[in-house]
Order: C-alpha cells, then sequence, then structure tokens
C-alpha cells in the first residue's frame, strides 16, 4: 500500500485490513514522503499490529512507492490497496482461495463500489458498471483495450509473474495498465472474484483526475503501444470503425506510432465518402477480413452492436479486430 498525506482516511482503511478474515498477511505500508500526520497513523497502528511493516521514503511518486512495496515482499502473492479505501473483511479470503483453487490465474481482481455516491457522475457510475460486468478470463481478455478491465487497488497478484515482467515501470502513461497489458502480452490469465471486495474512494483530488499519465490521450498511446506489440506483428496499416471523435483521436496515436489507416468505417451518411486524416471513409460494407480492424464507437451501446455485427461475419476478437473504446 502506497501512501501519501493519507492520514485523513488512513485509519478506516488500516481498519478494514485488520478486520480481515484472512489473518496470514503482511502490510508493507509504503509512505511516500508524506508531510501530514500520515507517519503517526502509521506508527500507531505498527505498534499494535505486528504484520504492518512500514517502509518511509523521499517522495518519489506514483511508480516508485508500489514497487518499493513490491521488492519489500517475501509474500508469493500480493496485494493491492490504496490507503484511502476500504476493503471487504473477506476480501484477502476470497480472493487467495481463488487463487489456490485456479493455479492458472496470474491476477484476481474483484467488483468495486464507489464511493461516496452523492458526489458520482454518470460517466463514472458507467465506469463502474463495466468494471463489474467484465469478471471472467474471457471477457477480461476481450475488453484488456478498452480500458483496465480490473481495478488495480482490488487485485491480487503471483509475485513472481509480476517480477518476471519488470514489475512497475514509468513509461509516462497509466503505470497499472502498463502492468497489465504486459502481463497480458506474457500469457497471464485474469479473473474476478464475483464479490464487491473493494469500496473504491473517488475524490477531486485522486491521481487518477489530476496526475497528466493517466489523461486519456496516455492511454491511447499506452494502447497503440501494446496492440502494436502484441497483435499487428509486421502488418503496417489498420482500418478504424468510427470516423467520429474517438476514431479521429486514435488515428492520430496509430500515424504516430508509424502505421497507416488504410481506411475509416462509419455508418453516418454525411460521413461516409469524405476523408479523415487524409484516409476515405466508407460504409460497413468495406470491412476487409484481412485488413486488422480497431473499433473506436464511444456511443452508449455502440460496443456490443459492432462486434455483433463483426462476429457475424465470422471475424474473431483479438484474431481480426480490437474494440478499443
Amino acid at each position: 500500500m502506497p501512501c501519501w498525506n493519507a492520514a485523513r482516511y488512513l485509519g478506516r482503511t488500516l481498519e478494514s485490513l485488520a478486520a480481515q478474515t484472512f489473518r496470514d498477511f503482511e502490510a508493507i505500508i509504503v509512505d511516500d514522503g508524506s508531510t501530514d500526520e500520515t507517519p503517526l497513523v502509521l506508527a500507531d497502528w505498527a505498534a499494535r499490529d505486528r504484520r504492518l511493516k512500514v517502509v518511509r521514503q523521499e517522495h518519489q511518486g506514483l511508480v516508485a512507492a508500489p514497487q518499493r512495496a513490491l521488492d519489500e515482499s517475501a509474500g508469493e502473492l500480493i496485494a493491492r490497496m490504496d490507503a484511502d479505501d476500504i476493503a471487504h473483511p473477506r476480501r484477502l479470503e476470497w480472493q487467495v482461495g481463488l487463487m489456490q483453487e485456479r493455479p492458472e490465474v496470474t491476477m484476481a481482481g474483484g467488483l468495486v463500489r464507489m464511493f461516496p455516491r452523492a458526489a458520482m457522475r454518470e460517466g463514472m457510475r458507467r465506469y463502474e458498471r463495466w468494471l463489474n460486468s467484465v469478471c471472467t478470463q474471457e471477457q477480461i481478455a476481450r475488453d484488456m483495450f478498452v480500458e483496465n478491465p480490473l481495478a488495480h487497488p482490488s487485485v491480487m497478484m503471483r509475485a513472481e509473474a509480476v517480477r518476471g515482467v519488470g514489475g512497475y515501470r514509468d513509461a509516462g502513461w497509466p503505470e497499472d495498465y502498463d502492468l497489465c497489458l504486459r502481463l497480458y502480452g506474457a500469457g497471464a490469465r485474469f479473473e474476478k472474484v464475483p464479490e464487491v471486495v473493494l469500496w473504491w474512494r473517488d475524490q477531486p483530488d485522486r491521481a487518477t483526475r489530476t496526475h497528466g499519465r493517466y489523461a486519456r490521450t496516455q492511454f491511447r498511446r499506452c494502447k497503440v503501444h501494446y496492440l502494436k506489440a502484441l497483435h499487428l506483428g509486421d502488418r503496417g496499416r489498420v482500418a478504424i470503425w468510427g470516423a467520429g471523435k474517438e476514431g479521429r483521436a486514435l488515428g492520430k496515436h496509430v500515424r504516430r506510432a508509424g502505421i497507416e489507416i488504410a481506411r475509416f468505417i462509419d455508418i453516418a451518411p454525411t460521413k461516409i465518402g469524405g476523408t479523415l486524416l487524409g484516409a476515405p471513409v466508407e460504409g460497413p460494407e468495406a470491412v476487409r477480413p484481412d485488413e486488422y480492424l480497431l473499433v473506436a464507437v464511444g456511443a452508449a451501446g455502440a460496443r456490443s452492436l459492432i462486434r455483433e455485427e463483426l462476429n457475424g461475419r465470422g471475424l474473431r476478437e483479438p484474431e481480426h479486430y480490437r474494440t478499443m473504446v
């Protein structure tokens, strides 16, 4: 658990760890140079619970702190958590049980409940619904390029696998998504406990809202980087379904990665026949099975409709196409 100036919420978070039904764990808390009362809160808790190991370092940020915790850990299984969230009392019990029963699973997540509910906007509610609908190995693999399908503070991982891909690293984009995609590329399997394992705090000053590495443009950079490495191989061109805002934004990153855009696909008559980023915009009949297709349509419900259309033509994900939004 990395923490930085977390005194306001830290006590409730540590209470949820102390209440775990699975008792055999070590909690490694990396105080990343806090300037508030975080060190006092941690010292008090560590004096009462010998399972807490507090590591203090100069402030190094969002990547160095979880990596330091990983370096300090001796367990075969590593659970991540943030310093302002609340774990279900059976979180560790459920996740350890899953990973013992399913040795092929590299990372086990769970359902999440975001809070405080009153302040949540519809976009976050929609994101929560999507997260909690993507649970099985097949669903997670299918949606791996839509967004990170596992809320990272909710996951448990096999330490050997995480270290095997290099642990946490700073690539300029979200470090948790980067780790998941490297594990995915190494053949990892992902699964979720079908229960709410974590109450995930959403607040205006959280890093995912304020730090540049979590901007949408960085997510797109990350996706295109791993798309090229894992799926395109020697292919130097793709088609993009979606000639709107999402398709245009994705197309810019695709071109910056040195990948040619053969065409855009869209259903809007006003767009068909035009051009976007120098490529023609054509109707769905122009989809070709020998041309890797990226789906980038942000409208509600579009993802499932386009998948249904493509699967009906005998195309399969990820062999022939990838849903990117």
